[in-house]
């Protein structure tokens, strides 16, 4: 946004601001018609009082004295109006990009949406309340200075050419000095934007490295994370301060030069009324609408800088919408027979997890994946779900990539079941039939997943409320209720990331062997498993290994969570305590 005037993304990303847009050149044409009729009025009345001594009272001016009121009214009616609505433009605005952004943060990939977390989170949080400043000082000026600095100079030259000439020569030096100082500007507030947004990533290290700190001793010291914390702080108030002085600096040079214009102007006026060359009216016109020619470009230079900070997060905004791959309508996935690995990979951070895996998933049979810790079995069920591209390979779906599938209807035939799954806030009810599940069905699926027990201890049974307000559920609790879920649901293709991971081996066999009917009924059933009770249930059981070899890594992303600032803390000879 910064680099023009105004972004057509915003626009197109704000559709409740184009409305704004419309009414806000209306009310710049009002203000700038007024100030033209309040010049013209006043030049009048003065000029006649002066050279007029015959109408020195108030009845004869009676008219001209109406008209000025009325003017001056209009120019604060449509200023008022201007800034509400502005106010009311930028909520509607800023809301919309933050929901905008939020919903495209979380349509990114699992990975790039990690790697992105503090950035997002920064814009979404807080970064686009500047763009408020954008909608209530800088745009309505920006509009004025593009339609009031035209008209008033062409009443100027109709009135005194010479005190317009000197105008149109000394105009462009306002914006000229504007641009130079709005870049240093712009990029000071990028970099005040991109330290806060850095900040928040080393704060973020920090605490996640805070107990392996705590495990080595590390937590206190000379290079403590108190005296970390400072130090991120400092350096952020002194970029914050560092843009502030500038656009200080600024301020004052478009405040002189445009100071020192009016003043020649002035002087050229007072020399030609001393010896006779211009009428007391002309001049009084030209005098009273010189300031009027270069206050716009002073308040686009002062409004610039207060939106800089909203403009540079807006950039970040834009940054993240035009990030999410626009999904075209892809084919339906009314049948789902096969579900086919053909040499997958996907590369993460030492390496390749999976590393060309080989599969085919069928209807009828329940597949185990399997294999050491770290090798990419979740990734693979990502995979399929279409939520991590694969960096090699395909995953087809019937022959088809599932990258080419519509989601939606791709969606409506799968059941997930990650390692940590997640409650919606609401009824027993509304998390089982999230899925397309049925109560009845949830009942039977209760006694294999040994979630009959919680659903007798609560009153409410299935209407119990869970989640802010309602009944804390533990985490094996939740694990039972979500497995609960996905046996349910019915659905042809049922994925499950260690679905016994909190179960006893009793349970553990009512689970085996409800997978395996829903399979002998014609599902596609895929497991990711280590016990050798899970492996020995499957009909197919795929060996996921990884590669570590060739593979070139960013040092700040091989450092990994916490790595960065924490790293700094610890020396190669620590061991850890435990």
């Amino acid at each position: 946004m910064a680099s023009r005037p105004v972004d057509p993304r915003l626009w197109r990303y704000a559709r409740s601001a184009r409305p704004h847009l419309v009414i806000a050149v209306a009310l710049a044409l009002v203000i700038t018609c007024s100030i033209v009729v309040t010049a013209l009025m006043i030049g009048r009345v003065l000029a006649g009082v002066i050279t007029d001594p015959g109408k020195r009272s108030f009845a004869a001016w009676t008219v001209e004295l109406t008209v000025l009121a009325l003017a001056l009214v209009a120019r604060v009616v449509a200023s008022w109006w201007q800034a509400r609505l502005a106010h009311r433009a930028g909520d509607r605005a800023v809301a919309e990009l933050e929901n905008a952004a939020l919903r495209a943060g979380a349509s990114l990939p699992p990975r790039e949406s990690a790697s992105r977390r503090t950035e997002i989170a920064v814009v979404v949080g807080n970064g686009l309340a500047g763009l408020r400043g954008w909608f209530t000082g800088y745009l309505p000026a920006l509009l004025l200075a593009c339609l009031a600095p035209p008209i008033v100079l062409i009443v100027i030259a109709f009135h005194d050419l010479t005190s317009a000439l000197i105008a149109v020569v000394t105009v462009p030096l306002i914006p000229v000095f504007m641009v130079l100082i709005g870049l240093l500007t712009q990029g000071k507030s990028a970099a005040t934007l991109a330290a806060t947004t850095r900040l928040s990533d080393q704060l973020l290290d920090l605490f996640a490295g805070m107990p392996t700190l705590r495990a080595l001793g590390r937590e206190g010291g000379d290079r403590s994370m108190v005296d970390q914390v400072r130090t991120l702080g400092n350096s952020l108030r002194v970029k914050t301060m560092a843009a502030l002085r500038i656009a200080f600096l600024s301020s004052m040079v478009l405040e002189s030069l445009a100071t020192l214009s009016v003043a020649l102007i002035a002087v050229a006026i007072g020399m030609r009324l001393v010896y006779g060359e211009m009428t007391l009216y002309a001049g009084l016109v030209a005098l009273i609408l010189a300031p009027e020619v270069y206050w716009p470009f002073r308040q686009v230079g002062e409004k610039f800088h207060a939106a800089q900070d909203g403009m540079a997060a807006g950039e970040k905004a834009f940054a993240v919408l035009e990030s999410v791959p626009v999904r075209t309508a892809g084919t339906a996935a009314a049948g789902v027979g096969v579900v086919e690995l053909v040499g997958v990979s996907v590369v993460d951070r030492s390496g390749c997890a999976p590393f060309e895996l080989d599969a085919v998933f069928a209807p009828g049979k329940v597949t185990v994946l399997t294999g050491a810790n770290g090798v990419g079995k979740s990734t693979v069920l990502a995979a399929i779900l279409g939520l991590t591209s694969v960096d090699a390979g395909s995953v087809l779906i019937d022959g088809v990539a599932v990258s080419e599938l519509d989601p939606e209807s791709w969606y409506r035939q799968v059941a997930w079941l990650p390692q940590r799954p997640v409650l919606v806030p609401g009824t027993l009810r509304d998390n089982v039939e999230l899925l397309g599940g049925k109560v009845h069905v949830a009942e039977l699926m209760c006694a294999a997943t040994g979630f009959d027990a919680v659903l007798d201890s609560l009153p409410d049974r299935w209407e119990t409320v869970v989640g802010l307000g309602g009944v804390g559920l533990s985490l094996g609790e939740r694990q039972r209720l979500a497995l609960t879920r996905v046996l349910a649901s019915g659905r042809p293709v049922l994925l499950l990331d260690e679905p016994t991971a909190h179960l006893d081996a009793r349970s553990e066999q009512r689970v085996l062997t409800t997978l395996r009917d829903l399979a002998r009924g014609g599902a596609t059933v895929v497991v990711v498993g280590h016990r050798p009770s899970v492996i020995a249930a499957g009909d197919v059981v795929v060996e996921v290994r990884r590669s570590s070899a060739g593979v070139a890594l960013e040092p700040e992303l091989a450092a990994g969570p916490g790595g960065g600032v924490v790293a700094g803390l610890l020396d190669a000879s620590d061991e850890v305590r435990v």
